[in-house]
């Protein structure tokens, strides 16, 4: 059964461009061009990527990429008009998984897709195997609690919000406990070898992660950073 992907994107001739050329790859696509219809689509059809404009009529596509996240884990690509750092940013805070700045080449296109949908794979048969393994397995560190089962996280008790790449970047960090990790090393296995980013991207969630589970994260001491090196979760 093809892979579903929704296209959000108001410029009818950019929309039918992508429709067209992800169908003649063997996707199946459906295709909205305002937020509240993407919202819409997104809860009906539940799709396995959503290739997602930023500037949409009715609500933007920050916002609907904020309440989707809520919601689901579906991976978004963003699509800004503009080469924007704080779009860039502000697209990753809201739950974006990746971002593509127009004019872009469909080979480009297809390429993050295809890493994406990859991406969800393996980690979906990661999760199967483990969850045949151990119903309840956890890590504990002190007061932090991760239920790699569950995908949970607690803080002294108390449940922690994390988005999704927050959360493997956190469970990554600590199945590597006491180890130097580089970011280039990060980003290959925590966004996957093919993702199309720079090291910055490993910056901006460990300062994200820090706000939620250091005490202070001002001076952080569960993920330190190694000067010239990259990060060490010491727990």
């Amino acid at each position: 059964m093809p892979e579903t992907i929704l296209v959000v994107e108001d410029e009818p001739a950019l929309r039918d461009t992508l429709s067209y050329n992800l169908k003649k790859d063997g996707f199946a696509v459906e295709s909205v061009g305002d937020g509240r219809a993407a919202l819409e689509s997104a809860r009906k059809l539940k799709p396995d990527l959503i290739i997602l404009d930023i500037m949409l009529p009715e609500l933007d596509g920050f916002e609907v990429a904020r309440i989707l996240r809520r919601e689901t884990t579906t991976p978004i690509l963003m699509l800004t008009a503009r080469d924007d750092e704080i779009d860039r940013v502000v697209g990753l805070e809201v739950g974006a998984d990746d971002y593509l700045t127009k004019p872009f080449s469909m080979r480009e296109l297809m390429a993050r897709v295809k890493a994406q949908l990859r991406r969800t794979r393996l980690l979906q048969e990661e999760l199967a195997r483990q969850h045949k393994t151990t119903q309840h397995a956890t890590l504990v560190f002190d007061n932090l609690v991760i239920n790699l089962t569950r995908r949970e996280v607690t803080l002294d008790g108390k449940p922690v919000q994390l988005k999704p790449k927050e959360y493997e970047l956190l469970e990554f960090f600590a199945q590597h406990k006491g180890q130097m990790l580089s970011r280039e090393f990060i980003l290959e296995r925590v966004w996957g070898w093919d993702f199309i980013g720079d090291s910055r991207t490993v910056d901006v969630h460990v300062r994200w992660l820090r706000q939620k589970i250091e005490a202070d994260a001002a001076h952080p001491t569960r993920i330190v950073t190694v000067r010239g090196g990259g990060y060490r979760f010491e727990g």
